[in-house]
């Protein structure tokens, strides 16, 4: 992700995490589901850990730009808790931070 995008995507996030780029994959999904910094380093970790497992993780992650364009809060909160090991409460509010993002 570059200073002048406005608007970070998990696209941004994903590209980052398979670059080795920690630092820039902690800030864009802190400010991709509005968490803080340490909440981020914890969920791209799992992220990272369960990219290394294979075609089925990618494809589930890829899932999310589908539930969010079709506006299924509920799943994307599963794929939040699933995907980044978020508990509950924190998938929710990240999932309504998200949708409220691309409304």
């Amino acid at each position: 992700m570059t200073a002048s995008t406005a608007a970070p995507t998990f696209r941004d996030f994903a590209m980052a995490s398979m670059e080795g780029d920690g630092s820039s994959a902690v800030a864009v999904l802190s400010t991709l589901l509005g968490v803080d910094d340490a909440t981020a380093r914890a969920a791209t970790d799992q992220f990272r850990a369960q990219m290394a497992t294979g075609q089925a993780f990618m494809m589930k992650a890829m899932g999310m730009r589908t539930v969010v364009e079709a506006r299924d809060e509920p799943s994307l909160v599963t794929l939040l808790e699933e995907c980044f090991a978020l508990p509950p409460a924190v998938a929710k509010s990240a999932a309504a931070v998200v949708m409220a993002r691309y409304a």
